[in-house]
This record gives C-alpha cells, structure tokens and sequence, in this order.
C-alpha cells in the first residue's frame, strides 16, 4: 500500500499496524510532527543543527518505546513531550555556552512574489524569528506552540506539563516582548515560520528510517 493511501489513517491507528510490523508506516507519522517538533526543539535550543540531532533521537526513541504508548494522550503529545526533553537535556548540556546561529533563509520561498516583495519577507520572517529567539526559553516555548504552531491553550499545558493559567500568562508576557521589538509591525504569518518541509523533511525522515532499519 502506497502512503498516499494510507494518509486517513488516524495517528493511533498508524502506532498499531507500526507495533505489528508495519515499519514503513513511521514515515507517515514523522511527515505530519517534523515541523512541530523542529519548531519546539529550535525553540529550546535556538540552533536549526542542534534541534535535527535532537528531533532525529527523539523520532528514534518514540519508535524504540512505542510499546509504552498507551493512548492517555494524544500521540502528537507524547512524541512532542519526548522531542522536548531531548532538547532541554542538551540545552542542559551546553549552558556554558551561550551562541547561536542564523537560521538559515533559504526553506523560504513565497510563491508568485516579485523578487522585491520576498526579498521584504525575507527580512520580516529574520525579525520575527531573531525576535522570538531573543525570548526567555518560558516564554519561548509556549509562544511557539501556540502562535506558530497554533495547539490549544489545553494541548500546549499537556505537551509542557503546565496548566492553562501558566500558559496563558506566559503566551501574554512573550507577546508583550515581541511587541516591544516590532512583532506586530511585521505584518508576517507567524505559521509559516521556523518552517520544516520539503528536502529537510524528507532527510529527516530517511535518516530515523535508516537507523530503525538498524535496531
């Protein structure tokens, strides 16, 4: 069966025939989370590089213990929480250091956009993205979950391990931040931020498959 054929399977139904053998079908559930796990990695991290390596371990350590996925949260929630440790750790691992790196533009294109206008574009997604990178992590890692990634208020407390109060107030305050450094003059979608599609997604997903094959 082909993937296309298969893309209505819910993510639970996807999990068992995984469980039962079906490997190939973990590509369908890395293609629908890479760009929500990229986002809340970079947004811990602030480093494009670091956030992969944290994403690829972290799409190889929910297949490993996927047996211990019971169905109590949402798979998307329990392979975000997984994805977010795996970048606290390595924040934790690298706080003596305090760079980061540029992200890099180029997964940009604007479609039927005079070289002009994306030139423009280009330079707002650099301000939003600097400007959310220049959050607190707290504040950070809300922001992107709810703003970019657009989860619920419900869905960004259970990835965080927060309660709703906490995450309102803290989405309230990075809000505050960014609008003291032009975030609302930007005139920007925040979701098509911090972007992760296309040849990106799909290394992503021939590297974790490559070393599941190998487990």
């Amino acid at each position: 069966m082909l993937l296309e054929q298969v893309q209505s399977l819910t993510d639970e139904q996807v999990v068992e025939r995984v469980r039962q053998g079906e490997t190939w079908l973990y590509e369908l559930l890395m293609r629908r989370y890479n760009q929500r796990l990229y986002r809340i990695t970079r947004s811990v991290l602030n480093d494009s590089a670091e956030a992969e390596d944290v994403m690829q371990d972290a799409w190889v350590r929910a297949y490993e213990h996927l047996d211990q996925f019971a169905g109590k949260a949402k798979f998307a929630t329990w392979v975000t929480r997984i994805a977010l440790y795996g970048a606290l750790a390595r924040a934790r691992e690298r706080r003596r250091s305090d760079g980061q790196e540029l992200l890099d533009m180029g997964i940009f294109e604007s479609k039927q956009r005079s070289p002009e206008r994306q030139a423009i574009d280009s330079e707002l997604r650099d301000l939003l993205e600097s400007a959310v990178d220049e959050l607190p992590e707290v504040y950070r890692s809300v922001f992107v979950l709810r703003e970019i990634e657009s989860l619920s208020t419900a869905e960004t407390a259970e990835c965080l391990e927060l309660s709703e109060e906490a995450v309102k107030t803290r989405l309230h305050r990075s809000r505050a931040i960014l609008r003291r450094i032009l975030f609302e003059r930007a005139g920007l979608a925040t979701a098509d931020s911090f972007r992760f599609l296309g040849t990106r997604c799909d290394r992503m997903v021939a590297r974790v498959m490559e070393r599941i094959h190998k487990l």
